[in-house]
Formats: C-alpha cells, sequence, structure tokens
C-alpha cells in the first residue's frame, strides 16, 4: 500500500476540501467570486487601509452567503430555483485604493450598480465594461483612469447615470453615446476629451449634463430637451449660444471661460425656471433684455464678468424679482448706474460687482447707507465715488482712460 507524504496531506487535504466547498454548497456563481478576487489582487496591498471594504474580503468565506461584516460594498440577488446568486452592486469606499480595473470585472452581467469613486485606480478602462449591460448607474470619478470610452459606452443600453469625471481620459466623446436612451445624468467634466460635442438630442430623458474642464470644441449642438443642469465651463466652445432659450427646463447653465461671442440673448434671460446663470470669461458683446420678462423670474444668480459688454447697463434687471448675486464686472459698459439699481439693494440685491467698467456720473444716493450690507465694487471705472462709501473702495481711472466718457 502507498502511503502519502505527511508534508504535504494537510495542504493536499485542504485544498481539496476548499476546492469541494466551492463547487458544491457556494451560493455565488464561481465567475462573480473570481471577478472579485481579481480586482482585490489588482490593488496593491500597501494601498489598502485596515477600516476599509477591501479589507473585509475574505474569499474563505461566500460573497454572498455571510451575515456578518464581510465582503463590504457587495449585494447579491436572491436565487431562485436551483440557481446561484449573482452579484448586484459593487460601490467601493473612498479609501485611495491604487491599482487597476481588470478585464475579468466585464463577468460581473448581473451588475446594475459600479461605484469605484475617489480612489487610485489607473490605467484603461477595460473594453468587458461592455458586457456589463444591466448597469443602471455607473460611477468611476476621481480616479486616474486614462484612454478613451468610445469603444463599450454605448452599449450600457439600460444605464440612466453615468460619472466619469476627474480622471485623465482622453479622445473623443462617441456619437452614439446617444444610443443610450434611459441617460438622466452624464458628468465627464475634468478630463481631457476633445473635439465636438456629439449630436445628443436623441437623449430625451437626460437632465444633468456637465462637461466643464475638458478641451472641447466647435458650436454648440442641439441639446435634449429636459435638461436641468448644464455646465460646459472651461472649454474651447465658439459660436452663439441663442439654442439654449429653447430648453425650458434649464435650472442651472455655466458656459463660462470658453469663446462664445454674439448676445446674452433675451431668450436665454427669459427662461421661466433658469435660477443661475454664468456666462463669464467670454466674448460676448451684449446683453438683451426685455421688458416684460423679469416679472415671475426664478433667476437668482446673473454672472456675465469679463466679456466685452457695451452699452449701458440694463435698466430692465430691476424687474428681475429674484435676483440676488450680479456680477457684470470687466466689460466696456458706460453711462450712469441707473438710479433703479439703488433701489434694489439689499431688496434683494445682496452682491454687485459693476468694477472695471466705464461708468460715469454720481452714483445712486442708496449706494451710501445700505452699501455696508452689499458685497461688491464700483472701483476702476469713471464715477464719482466717495470713498467713505465701501463699495467705492478701490481707485477709479485715470481721467485719460474716461477721455470721451459721458454720462450719457
Amino acid at each position: 500500500m502507498h502511503s502519502l507524504d505527511s508534508s504535504l496531506c494537510p495542504m493536499s487535504f485542504a485544498t481539496l476540501v476548499s476546492f469541494f466547498l466551492t463547487l458544491s454548497h457556494s451560493l455565488t456563481l464561481q465567475s462573480d467570486i473570481e471577478a472579485l478576487q481579481a480586482l482585490k489582487l489588482s490593488v496593491d496591498p500597501n494601498m489598502i487601509p485596515p477600516s476599509s471594504y477591501l479589507t473585509t474580503w475574505d474569499f474563505s468565506v461566500d460573497p454572498c452567503d455571510n451575515i456578518g461584516p464581510k465582503f463590504l460594498g457587495i449585494l447579491c440577488s436572491s436565487p431562485s430555483n436551483n440557481s446561484k446568486s449573482r452579484i448586484t452592486t459593487l460601490e467601493l469606499d473612498g479609501a485611495g485604493y491604487d491599482g487597476f480595473l481588470p478585464p475579468r470585472i466585464g463577468t460581473l452581467t448581473e451588475l446594475t450598480s459600479l461605484d469605484l469613486s475617489r480612489n487610485r485606480f489607473r490605467g484603461p478602462l477595460p473594453d468587458a465594461l461592455k458586457n456589463l449591460n444591466k448597469l443602471t448607474r455607473l460611477s468611476l470619478s476621481g480616479n486616474f483612469f486614462t484612454g478613451g470610452i468610445w469603444t463599450w459606452i454605448y452599449r450600457l443600453k439600460k444605464v440612466e447615470r453615468i460619472d466619469l469625471s476627474e480622471n485623465c481620459l482622453s479622445g473623443r466623446i462617441p456619437a452614439r453615446i446617444s444610443k443610450l436612451r434611459r441617460l438622466t445624468q452624464l458628468s465627464l467634466s475634468k478630463n481631457e476629451f476633445s473635439e465636438r460635442i456629439p449630436n445628443i438630442y436623441a437623449l430625451q430623458k437626460l437632465q444633468i449634463l456637465d462637461l466643464d474642464s475638458n478641451m472641447l470644441i466647435g458650436s454648440l449642438p442641439k441639446l435634449p430637451p429636459r435638461l436641468r443642469t448644464l455646465r460646459l465651463s472651461h472649454n474651447k466652445l465658439t459660436g452663439h449660444i441663442t439654442s439654449l432659450a429653447n430648453l425650458d427646463h434649464l435650472i442651472s447653465v455655466d458656459v463660462s471661460d470658453n469663446w462664445f461671442t454674439g448676445p446674452i440673448n433675451r431668450g436665454v434671460l427669459a427662461l421661466p425656471r433658469l435660477s443661475h446663470l454664468n456666462v463669464s470669461f467670454n466674448q460676448f458683446t451684449k446683453m438683451e433684455v426685455n421688458n416684460y420678462f423679469g416679472s415671475g423670474s426664478r433667476l437668482r444668480t446673473l454672472d456675465a464678468q469679463r466679456n466685452h459688454l457695451r452699452g449701458h447697463l440694463p435698466l430692465k434687471l430691476v424687474n428681475f424679482e429674484r435676483l440676488e448675486v450680479i456680477n457684470l464686472a470687466h466689460n466696456q459698459f458706460t453711462g450712469q448706474i441707473p438710479m433703479a439699481y439703488g433701489q434694489r439693494l439689499g431688496r434683494p440685491w445682496r452682491t454687485l460687482f459693476l468694477d472695471y467698467n466705464f461708468l460715469s456720473g454720481r452714483i445712486p444716493p442708496e449706494f451710501g447707507p445700505v452699501a455696508v450690507r452689499i458685497r461688491g465694487s464700483l472701483a476702476n471705472n469713471c464715477l464719482s465715488c466717495p470713498l467713505r462709501i465701501p463699495l467705492c473702495r478701490g481707485q477709479q481711472r485715470h481721467a485719460s482712460a474716461c477721455h470721451g466718457v459721458t454720462d450719457g
């Protein structure tokens, strides 16, 4: 009779038992377990804090068959009949994990939510992500992922929210992203995407579009009609913003720090739900405010600083009954400050920056007593502005710079 080497028996027996239990008694599909193992192995073990979710991933127990504090960040489906449990949610904590996203992640085909945000994952996003066609939420923000997204993102037909912001992703935003008809939120901000914004009008459910801080060029495409939040700041976009006037659901718009030209047109300022409008740091030359658009407006913040706006200050801004914050600094406005502006200080205007223009004449009397409660500045104009008034602190332009400027 042959005998086994006693030094090998304990290890071999334990391995066989573990293998047998995995195959025979595991509630979780084996390929799902292997995907979790691959993810943990892809992370630098020195970058896994003691109190983090990944420290609870103990593969001596089944991921979907534990009651205690094991496999934090994991949710599973309830098996029916003799089927295996599947991982449906994978949401890691933002513990600073440093690693890569392994291609095996694509075998978690029952995932509905994947969140690895606020970590240090790097490298390209694997094409295997296209297999996660049941995802409704994808958040990989705040990492160091690189490369493009055009080969896989359009395959996530059920996805409702995508947040890939604050990474190092590059290339174009694929036109086929318009196939994601359930999408309500798309955030690709603070990356290195370039070329034009594709036609995404078909995304009829999209409410939040955040593409700020990229290298996008060209004019605005036709945008989805249900947009509520639009963030396009810090790009290289050109042309007019007139088309925004057709988006009646807009609440917040930020197109600052681009190369837009033409007017800040009356239709945009008249949007019925608009509360926040930031068009600063562009090349706009005119602000159009119609007489009848202010009443009932929800606009609270208007930032149009550092443009090329000319002419007189728009008098009809006083009709915007909820307007609180106005910044028209660093433009080319001339003439007097309208007397009606004084009546709005503190009622409800609480911030008013008109500095670095070419305004002239005396300031409205209300700028004196109540201005101490107002944040803002009238400096670097051609005004008769007593320094005892807080808003007047800071010098006015030299007389030579004001030559030819009239009170108008």
